[in-house]
């Protein structure tokens, strides 16, 4: 079934997706159609920032992603949340707004993306922010991305920041700033306690202009194309199949797995991984689906002396007072993110950039995803490696859309990335033994406590056994020049060698950079409508 044209059709109404159709639209002369898989964003475990420990779980807010086996550790496969509904993983993430380091972007440049230094973003990231820091160089006050500085009167926290400081390691108050590097508060996707997706920002702006259509629980199967022009996309709504065309361009916006499997899916790739599966290829490109890089992550936890981590709030009397803050719109709790504060750090002095990042929790995860509730009062530190050397791949597992591609992230398959989550962890243990945090401390969490800080070979065997995905997948449709048999999409964020169609979305980077990554993506579908409108 055919249904009217649109201008534009954006696939995946995510991080990206939203702040695409939002800027778009503000043209009343074009037509916008924006599509969700998932569905409404009406959850009280969206609005609420401490219910993340439940998003992040299997349900049906999310698409339920499980990697490969992955060999470098000991087989395990790995669970990937992505959010499936208004907002994608602006819905469901932990609401760090992190930029990365400035040198990030100047890197994309250097590796031929034209136009994305630091200097370029820049204007972007501001574009996109609301912060309720004082407007300046680095930050802006009026975008329609809310953003709070929040800090927590948990005792940990300070902890955390004393222990930092009594290592020698510097501070920073603003991790967006003119210095990454140090310990400090994270800036938060929050305003009064409720979560910031850009459903509820960019989105909610939108929503009542004519020239705007959205259909959730609308899953795309494939781009149409006619010659090497995409005129449309066929997507399944409601077990009906149907077909929608865009006059102007297809803008995909499903992610690092959604859009190279949907480009995979719609004959566009590289031609072995879309005839293992049987479909027809109509568009050689190789790099789709390749060169991608993900954070990997080692938790290391102890155990507290005195009751005072999240668990204390399990307690009725407690609990109940905390819910009564948030509906209040009074600090607490649930009003904040569970990792208030972190650090960005170096294991090596000599490095250019931090190439780790600590996030603290307040509470004992007892099973890799923290799928159960804790049941003992303990802490947990967060190393994540930022800038990986290995490179994992999405495929086709099926020529069906509804079936999950295969998700392969080649987790320490170069030895560089053991090496920086060894030492990362070892950093963290020391943390552990200064006095900001020893006083709350009775023991590390097993099997930490019987082994040694510079016991290599049985911290390398602890991090195979558990280290696990902090979120940020990204690259599979890099950015780079025409001439470069690895680039998918050109620095205006074009599919090489076909016309009318764009990716706009963490899977466009081609580099990792090393912070949370959904304000980048913000920035990049900033970046993206800007270029869109200043050709129409």
């Amino acid at each position: 079934m055919s249904k009217k044209t649109f201008d534009y059709i954006i696939v995946g109404a995510g991080s990206a997706g939203c702040a695409i159709a939002s800027r778009l639209s503000e043209n009343s002369n074009i037509s916008v159609l924006l599509l969700e898989a998932g569905g409404k964003d009406n959850s009280l475990k969206i609005t609420m920032p401490a219910m993340i420990t439940e998003l992040i779980k299997p349900g049906p807010m999310n698409w339920n992603y499980w990697t490969e086996p992955q060999k470098a550790l000991n087989d395990r496969k790995l669970f990937w949340p992505r959010g499936k509904v208004l907002g994608g993983s602006s819905s469901i993430n932990a609401m760090l707004y992190v930029r990365g380091h400035m040198r990030d972007y100047d890197e994309w440049a250097q590796l031929g993306c034209k136009g994305w230094s630091f200097d370029d973003v820049l204007p972007y990231f501001k574009k996109s922010e609301g912060s309720n820091r004082p407007a300046d160089k680095y930050h802006s006050t009026d975008g329609p991305l809310l953003v709070e500085q929040h800090t927590s009167d948990q005792s940990l926290n300070h902890g955390f920041l004393k222990a930092v400081s009594e290592m020698g390691l510097p501070y920073t108050d603003d991790f967006n700033g003119a210095n990454q590097e140090g310990a400090g508060w994270y800036d938060q996707s929050i305003k009064r306690g409720r979560r910031q997706s850009t459903a509820r920002t960019y989105l909610k702006a939108a929503k009542g202009r004519k020239n705007l259509t959205i259909l959730t629980d609308a899953q795309a199967s494939r781009v149409i194309l006619e010659g090497k022009r995409a005129t449309g996309v066929e997507l399944v709504r409601g077990g009906k199949t149907e077909i929608w065309s865009a006059g102007r361009e297809v803008i995909l916006c499903g992610g690092a797995i959604n859009s190279p499997q949907l480009l995979q899916l719609s004959g566009i790739g590289d031609p072995a991984d879309i005839q293992a599966v049987g479909l027809p290829v109509l568009a050689e490109l190789m790099g789709v689906g390749k060169n991608m890089q993900d954070h990997l992550d080692m938790l290391v936890s102890a155990h507290l002396k005195d009751p005072i981590s999240m668990m204390q709030y399990q307690a009725p009397l407690k609990g109940m007072t905390e819910l009564a803050k948030w509906f209040l719109k009074r600090p607490g709790v649930m009003s904040d993110c569970v990792t208030p504060v972190g650090a960005f750090l170096k294991t090596d002095k000599a490095l250019e950039r931090p190439d780790i990042q600590l996030h603290i929790i307040q509470a004992m995860a007892d099973e890799p995803h923290a799928f159960a509730d804790p049941h003992e009062h303990g802490m947990g530190i967060h190393i994540c490696q930022l800038r990986p050397h290995s490179r994992g791949t999405i495929s086709l597992a099926s020529s069906d859309p509804s079936v999950h591609a295969r998700i392969d992230p080649n987790y320490l398959d170069q030895e560089e990335d053991l090496r920086v989550l060894r030492e990362g962890t070892k950093l963290v243990r020391r943390l552990y033994q200064q006095a900001g945090l020893a006083d709350f401390i009775s023991h590390e969490k097993a099997p930490w406590d019987k082994i040694d800080i510079d016991d290599d070979a049985a911290t390398d065997a602890v991090i195979r056994d558990n280290a696990e995905t902090i979120y940020h997948p990204v690259a599979t449709c890099s950015m780079g020049p025409v001439d470069n048999k690895n680039s998918v999409v050109d620095p205006s964020l074009k599919v090489i060698g076909i016309e009318g169609l764009r990716v706009a979305d963490a899977s466009i980077m081609p580099r990792l950079i090393g912070g949370n990554t959904n304000a980048p993506t913000i920035m990049i579908a900033e970046k993206c409508a800007d270029m869109i409108k200043s050709a129409q």
